[in-house]
């Protein structure tokens, strides 16, 4: 970046946005010259110019109810630099064509080179403008089925916490209501130095989710199918998930031959049978480790593995973390 020339961001907010991801990346991207007392490496001239914008210059509510201040109007901004949506409050789904003046200055700035980010449910204007059709992204993974079926043409990594995408990266993406922190230090540490995003978060306790989402996410399977064999079959396994053989047990039960059941199995659910097994019996081990001081090697055995080092390895697989680390992570024992 040029050492004489901020670059210009622009934070969008909308009523109902939330205010803390805004204040957040608005007051971590200014805070350079009272970091850079404290830190080597970090410039004391600032190197972003934040403004935080809109459809109008206003006041709008956060979903608290809070007001927001919107320092310029988007129709006065011929040139930005970077453009960030933060979070939204979404219900179930994304509610497209709310804000098309926005969606149109979005596609204006990037045509122009602007770098497009997001925050969360933020992602949802962002997907709007087209742009994101056949590349990866990512944001909350409890808004997932439903932006997936407002933008099926987005491909939603729900695992990661960022994602980048397009020839020059000129968008990144980013997953849960606290992973603006995720975006705010990729940002620095791209656009001024990765030593200037290590002082940032040493110096503002920002915590960088290294293992995505995945050890946040909940195993939630695909059940509004159509097809009430495997339905039923899901049922069964929500209560059999340790038995010795639950997918020879189920392919029995279904009358069908091995490779039919499994055909069928994941054209409803979209895994294989196994594969929606250890899905099942991970997050029943989650459980347990959140909410008992079992043993490992005991809740590996309750939940249908008796080899303990194959379930620790599977349950690193899928959660990123391993089993104990997740316990200490997430117990509800941990002392406050």
């Amino acid at each position: 970046m040029a050492e004489d020339a901020p670059l210009h961001v622009s934070l969008v907010a909308v009523p109902g946005s939330l205010l803390l991801p805004i204040a957040g990346l608005y007051e971590v991207l200014t805070a350079f010259p009272v970091v850079a007392g404290f830190h080597e490496g970090v410039p004391s001239s600032p190197p972003f110019a934040v403004e935080i914008v809109g459809t109008a210059q206003t006041n709008v509510p956060a979903a608290s109810g809070l007001p927001i201040t919107i320092q310029r109007a988007v129709d006065r901004i011929d040139r930005t630099d970077i453009v960030i949506v933060p979070t939204m409050a979404v219900e179930e789904s994304w509610e497209p064509g709310c804000h098309p003046e926005l969606v149109a200055w979005m596609q204006r700035m990037h045509a122009q080179g602007a770098m497009l980010c997001s925050a969360c449910t933020g992602l949802g204007l962002l997907a709007e403008t087209g742009l994101l059709d056949g590349r990866q992204a990512t944001t909350h993974w409890a808004f997932g089925p439903g932006f997936r079926d407002a933008f099926p043409d987005v491909e939603l990594c729900l695992d990661e916490v960022l994602v980048t995408a397009g020839d020059r990266e000129e968008f990144a993406m980013s997953g849960g209501a606290a992973s603006w922190q995720d975006l705010v230090l990729y940002l620095i540490g791209r656009f001024v130095s990765p030593v200037a995003a290590q002082a940032v978060a040493k110096f503002e306790l920002l915590e960088r989710h290294a293992e995505g989402q995945a050890p946040y996410l909940p195993f939630l399977p695909q059940t509004q199918h159509g097809d009430g064999m495997v339905r039923g079959m899901q049922d069964w396994l929500e209560t059999n998930f340790a038995v010795a053989s639950p997918v020879t047990e189920m392919t029995s039960r279904s009358g069908l031959s091995p490779r039919a059941f499994e055909r069928r199995f994941k054209c409803a659910t979209g895994l294989s049978p196994i594969g929606y097994v250890h899905q099942v019996r991970i997050d029943e081990a989650k459980r347990r480790l959140e909410q008992t001081d079992l043993p490992i090697d005991q809740i590996s055995w309750e939940v249908g593995y008796e080899d303990a080092a194959a379930f620790r390895r599977l349950f690193k697989r899928i959660a990123r973390v391993t089993p104990g680390n997740y316990r200490r992570k997430f117990s509800t024992d941990r002392p406050t």
